[in-house]
């Protein structure tokens, strides 16, 4: 399989992008954080971490504690591919991140984006 540029992007580098679209849609850091936190099972302290660290997105991910077993329910588009038919693993972990900030953005209840 191909390997992205996005795989090399640093997490710390894409994770005010996440925040700033969230702000201008007047939802907060913390939803953001409690978004990255339930689909990678980080906790704050080791979110925080990872940003400090400044590791890219396939060791962001390939570290993180335990991939949400909800994150199977996300669907839907973003850019233009649907995240439950991207083949790619790693690529799919990253699709499911930039929906469910999608979702917040568009003002959808965190119980329906973290799947409850």
């Amino acid at each position: 399989m191909p390997k992205y540029n996005i795989f090399a992007a640093k997490f710390a580098d894409i994770y005010p992008l996440y925040i700033k679209k969230a702000e201008r849609k007047n939802r907060t850091k913390e939803e953001v954080d409690q978004i990255i936190c339930w689909l990678t099972g980080y906790d704050q302290a080791g979110l925080e971490e990872q940003i400090q660290q400044g590791n890219d997105l396939e060791t962001f991910f390939a570290q993180a504690p335990a991939m949400n077993p909800n994150c199977s329910l996300i669907k839907g588009v973003v850019c233009g591919v649907r995240v439950e038919e991207v083949e790619d693993p790693l690529m799919q972990k990253i699709r499911y991140l930039d929906k469910l900030i999608d979702e917040l953005a568009k003002g959808k209840a965190m119980e329906k984006i973290l799947r409850q």
